[in-house]
């Protein structure tokens, strides 16, 4: 698939890109981040194999990540993930750089990414969109809720990798996409 870029109020969603590391690095060594997510970015050399992970992903259309800018400084990341021609379920992922924390950004980022996908991947695809994280990350269930997904149910415990009951929260194709 064609890379592109997106639009929400304030915000450019673009693919990622190798000039993006040091910015990347920078918001990897926060520790919330690291708590919340999967995303292991500890120096350039891990910066550069990130950015190219996203390449990847928009080339087998399995990964459409994006790098969330505010006045062309990196505040974030979305993702859908998992989507396949005539399925009807994929998943939202998203991650906020420290500094962009409490304003916004990601339900901002999350609302234009979820409106894409629709358009993109629906009507006779796409109908669900699913946004999980664990149960105790209260900050993500506030920016599903903002971003119009609606808790679903509670997954169990999968340790190592998910040590920790997670929320799955789901958006339907539909007007309100």
């Amino acid at each position: 698939m064609n890379p592109v870029t997106l639009r929400a109020p304030g915000l450019v969603l673009r693919p990622w890109r190798v000039d993006d590391v040091p910015a990347l690095v920078e918001a990897a060594g926060d520790a919330d981040l690291r708590r919340w997510t999967r995303t292991s970015v500890g120096d350039a050399a891990d910066g550069a194999r990130y950015v190219e992970e996203q390449r990847q992903g928009w080339e087998s259309g399995s990964r459409l990540a994006f790098a969330v800018l505010e006045d062309e400084r990196l505040v974030g990341h979305v993702v859908v993930k998992g989507v396949v021609p005539g399925a009807p379920v994929a998943e939202v992922g998203y991650w906020t750089a420290a500094h962009a924390r409490g304003r916004g950004v990601a339900p901002r980022a999350v609302e234009a990414l979820t409106g894409w996908a629709f358009a993109t991947f629906g009507p006779e695809g796409l109908a669900r969109l699913e946004l999980l994280h664990q149960v105790d990350n209260l900050g993500s269930c506030r920016v599903a809720e903002k971003s119009g997904y609606d808790l679903d149910r509670t997954l169990p415990a999968a340790p190592p990798a998910y040590p920790r009951d997670g929320h799955v929260h789901v958006r339907r194709a539909g007007p309100a996409a």
